[in-house]
């Protein structure tokens, strides 16, 4: 037996990768157009993160606000679930806004902040929005 230990030659093979195509339906994750967006809080009042939307590009987003630390961006994920959910029954961006806010629940963990509903000239703008605040 050779004190010298062969190489696997499985471990110097080039890794090859394939994009496997479908997945779930997925709302754009961008938009240069005005958008429509909502505030969302906790319990407590504090705003956790928005909501955009965009049905020309087809495109919304779910942002957690940068001071609400890990606590909003673990209660963020219900929110980009409904989104995620409301693609795949086929609603528009802005239908998905309209039945947050229609069936939003005050005593849940994270709530629509009421009246909230506002228009902002682009995704961007409320992207800035959220890492500010």
């Amino acid at each position: 037996m050779s004190s010298e230990q062969r190489p696997n030659p499985r471990l110097n093979e080039d890794l090859l990768f394939n994009r496997a195509p479908g997945g779930p339906p997925r709302y754009g994750s961008t938009s240069d157009k005005p958008v429509q967006y909502l505030a969302v809080a906790d319990r407590s009042g504090e705003v956790i993160g928005y909501v955009w939307a965009n049905d020309a590009d087809d495109a919304a987003g779910w942002l957690v606000r940068a001071a609400g630390g890990d606590e909003a961006f673990n209660k963020g994920g219900r929110w980009a679930r409904r989104l995620h959910d409301a693609k795949a029954r086929g609603l528009a961006p802005t239908a998905a806004l309209a039945e947050m806010i229609e069936q939003s629940d005050p005593a849940k963990s994270s709530h629509v902040v009421p009246g909230s509903l506002t228009e902002a000239p682009s995704a961007d703008t409320v992207r800035a929005l959220a890492a500010a605040s």
